[in-house]
């Protein structure tokens, strides 16, 4: 049996008296474009944390690439590439002095770092921008700077939480095009959290997160026969109980 990309198994979190994830498991196979769908509230952003070791895992396990992140968090990590939702690029620096800054941190040397920036930048049409501050980017721009970052260590799971919040259509489309488009040539894995509907495709596996709780895992198709519904946001809206975007 293959090992997922990302496991997560009776994961539960809480705020205080808060519980904001609660026992949840679920898998994300290789190869796979995986959707983490749910509100604004219902726990995607605890979940990132916690895979991506901001927050301390305290009850469950959690698993990239067959490494647990209790056990061996480095060589977990070392597989994961990251896009938070809030920006993290530094405005002041250049494309190229933030992937510069990020090589250092994972240990690749200024000929690699060099040689790869040129690379990725190139593969999300923005190799002409790489002397140019980040505050002259648009917010599309940006984002494909990040996820371009994202990939420089070659991790072979990409994480992205709300990628899309605040782009407008057409950047929109153009990030989900991007990122579904690594899963063919680089062979990536990929999780996926959003709150919209219209961004889950019917190839996709989906996991639906409402209040902490995993209330369906499938392939699209899956749940749209599983609801009996026409398309996914009736869909979401069966499995959730409430209105959906």
């Amino acid at each position: 049996m293959t090992t997922p990309a990302l496991e997560a198994r009776n994961v539960s979190h809480s705020y205080g008296a808060r519980k904001a994830l609660n026992d949840v498991s679920f898998e994300v196979a290789r190869g796979a474009f995986c959707v983490l769908l749910g509100l604004n509230g219902a726990g995607k952003s605890t979940l990132f944390s916690l895979v991506t070791r901001l927050f301390a895992l305290r009850s469950g396990s959690l698993a990239v690439m067959g490494c647990d992140l209790q056990r061996e968090p480095r060589k977990a990590l070392a597989q994961l590439g990251v896009v938070f939702q809030s920006r993290t690029l530094d405005l002041d620096l250049t494309v190229a002095q933030n992937f510069y800054y990020h090589a250092a941190l994972h240990g690749i040397g200024k000929a690699q770092a060099n040689a790869r920036t040129r690379e990725l930048l190139a593969a999300v049409q923005l190799g002409d921008r790489l002397d140019d501050k980040v505050r002259n980017l648009s917010g599309g721009q940006m984002r494909r700077v990040e996820i371009a970052r994202a990939l420089l260590h070659q991790p072979r799971l990409l994480v992205l939480d709300e990628p899309t919040v605040g782009l407008d259509i057409g950047a929109r489309a153009d990030i989900l095009k991007l990122v579904r488009g690594l899963i063919a040539s680089e062979g990536m894995s990929v999780l996926w959290a959003t709150h919209l509907t219209d961004e889950v495709f019917a190839t996709d596996e989906v996991i639906v997160l409402h209040k902490g709780f995993v209330r369906a895992t499938g392939s699209a198709r899956a749940l749209l026969e599983q609801t009996g519904a026409m398309d996914i946001k009736d869909a979401f809206v069966t499995l959730i109980g409430e209105g959906a975007p």
